[in-house]
């Protein structure tokens, strides 16, 4: 999966003549492109407000601050629901931690 924050490069200018360096740079220019679409990093499924900065409320491969060698999922709960988008998800701590998709 690719990550949805990859911007597309800027392509130099072509030279009027062939110059073996400009394909060269243009190559690497693409080369880094595409390997930040075939990244499989962290992925935005859903958002969370935290104060008033917007957060990745579901992201994988995260590790924790605090615990070596362990991974954190961070969800909003519902105490968060007026600040969702219809269609993120949430924990509700008031159903056992059910996750739920706001509609």
């Amino acid at each position: 999966m690719s990550q949805k924050n990859v911007r597309a490069p800027f392509l130099p200018v072509a030279p009027t003549e062939y110059d073996a360096r400009y394909i060269d740079q243009l190559l690497n220019i693409l080369r880094l492109y595409f390997n930040q679409l075939d990244n499989a990093g962290p992925m935005t499924a859903s958002t969370e407000r935290t104060g008033g900065d917007i957060v990745s409320g579901l992201s994988f491969s995260q590790p924790s601050p605090t615990v070596p060698n362990t991974f954190t999922v961070s969800l909003p709960t519902q105490a968060d629901l007026g600040n969702l988008r219809v269609g993120d998800i949430y924990y509700d701590t008031t159903a056992s931690n059910v996750l739920k998709v706001k509609v």
